[in-house]
């Protein structure tokens, strides 16, 4: 066994120890360790951005897109954010000790189930430091340990997040070792990690299709995935058309780099010739290209102003992750959602309409985690539903889908009580 495995091997196993009191620490000790990270954030912004800086220099110096670099990014703006996330999570109650569905048996035993964390979780991602924070104020409020592996182009910021977060939750009194931090870079790491199923009850990856895919296809525990978010917008013949520019617009433009922006606007035909230019004149204030299909072009390419690019079969299904649309005009409600269930993803979709029956229609069919009625799919976010922060968003059926938060980073046990009762 290489050193770095026999490393990794030891943090797993020191992982395990802490989980074994996590599952019974008391809730304020957990919520003082987050008041402890959450002001470490903002009195040690500048050794944080010190170190982002050079993991922000190497990335451009090796040719990261736009898209990648926002993710990797840190700001003073940020950092605030992320500090009051977890504040959010401290205001959270507990879930750990909830007992529910108590009832008495006919045999006079009495059953239920009590809430408990999951153990250990892994959690392999991409480029967005925020996540190691995120995270582990989730493991903290939800009594889990957890393993953490960045990724190489964020390896100097993960490393001093994990420090600050490690010696706040310490001083809280949480078990040392509860927040492991892999930092070899080595690729083979992340194999071993994925056989580590003694130590791992379940891992979580974040990061690219090809990264998810490599997941799922080769882990030895459960695995909670999201993959990508190729996000829908129909605007239905009965749309508000104000609202529906408004609510594209913010869908594509707000944060176009992450996995809830819109990739798609599908509108009815009937309503195309007047919402289309609408639409088009505001996407285009953030120099959005719009990739168009052959009756959107013809109803917009008298307008020399828009960045217009003929639509092919690959535009159909994609993740921009930029300032890029694909437009389709669809002749009725059952187009649009046939085409959501041949190209979606199954993470975000929305309906612009004042119908009911459509609205009704399309929370009932569309297959996805975040099925949205008259408002911007740039929501499905943890943090944005109530939950704190998130550990990711699943676009998976079980155990979980959509942001995965607090409640969602645990499991249950049943409880019995008797008094003699034996089975006959």
């Amino acid at each position: 066994m290489s050193k770095a495995i026999n490393e990794l091997e030891v943090k797993g196993k020191a992982a395990r120890e802490a989980s074994r009191r996590l599952a019974y620490i008391p809730a304020d000790v957990k919520n003082t360790a987050l008041n402890n990270i959450s002001d470490d954030l903002k009195s040690k912004k500048d050794e944080i951005l010190s170190s982002n800086k050079m993991d922000c220099d190497a990335a451009k110096g090796s040719g990261m897109g736009d898209a990648m670099l926002d993710r990797l990014l840190l700001t003073h703006d940020r950092l605030d954010g992320m500090a009051l996330d977890v504040m959010s999570v401290a205001a959270l109650a507990d879930p750990v000790g909830e007992i529910f569905d108590m009832r008495t048996l006919p045999n006079g035993l009495v059953a239920g189930r009590k809430r408990v964390p999951l153990g250990v979780l892994g959690v392999i991602y991409e480029s967005r430091p925020n996540v190691t924070v995120d995270i582990s104020a989730l493991c903290i409020k939800s009594g889990n340990a957890v393993i953490l592996r960045g990724g190489r182009e964020a390896i100097h910021s993960n490393t001093a997040l994990t420090g600050l977060v490690s010696k706040a939750a310490e001083r809280a009194g949480m078990p040392a070792g509860m927040i492991q931090f892999v930092e070899n870079t080595d690729r083979s790491l992340v194999e071993h990690m994925l056989k580590m199923n003694q130590v791992i009850d379940l891992l979580i990856p974040r990061g690219g299709a090809g990264l998810i895919k490599y997941v799922r296809e080769n882990a030895t525990m459960p695995v909670v995935a999201g993959g990508i978010g190729v996000c829908h917008t129909y605007v239905d013949l009965a749309a508000n058309l104000k609202n529906a520019a408004a609510i594209a617009y913010n869908a594509k433009v707000q944060r176009p780099t992450v996995c809830n922006a819109l990739d798609t606007l599908l509108v009815h035909a009937d309503i195309a010739e007047t919402f289309l230019p609408m639409a088009a004149a505001e996407l285009a204030r953030a120099g959005v290209e719009m990739h168009c299909d052959g009756r959107a072009m013809d109803i917009l390419k008298s307008n020399s102003s828009l960045k217009l690019v003929d639509a092919v079969e690959e535009d159909w299904g994609k993740e921009y992750l930029a300032l890029i649309a694909a437009i389709k005009v669809v002749d009725s409600l059952n187009e649009a959602l046939d085409h959501i269930a041949r190209y979606g993803s199954g993470h975000s979709e929305a309906i612009i309409t004042e119908d009911y029956t459509a609205a009704t229609r399309f929370l009932n069919e569309v297959d996805a985690a975040c099925v949205y009625v008259n408002a911007s799919t740039r929501f499905t976010d943890g943090a944005q539903f109530g939950l704190g922060a998130e550990v990711g968003i699943s676009t998976q059926k079980m155990h979980a889908r959509g942001p995965l938060g607090v409640k969602e980073l645990t499991t249950y046990k049943w409880i019995i009580y008797g008094n003699g009762q034996v089975r006959p």
